[in-house]
């Protein structure tokens, strides 16, 4: 017997939800006050965490 592809599609939307709900459930709720600024162009922010900020500050 072969899954239809609704039967798929229903089991795929599930699955995204469920890694959802884990993501959300592991790392508990976003809090907006202590994400970074979506666009620091010209803040002062400097970027931090990757391999192409190294040189950020010189």
């Amino acid at each position: 017997m072969r899954p239809t592809a609704k039967t798929l599609a229903l089991l795929a939307v599930l699955l995204v939800a469920l890694v959802l709900v884990l993501d959300l459930w592991w790392a508990g709720p976003p809090n907006p006050y202590s994400a970074p600024p979506a666009l620091a162009i010209g803040s002062g922010a400097a970027p931090s965490g990757a391999h192409c900020s190294a040189g950020a500050g010189r």
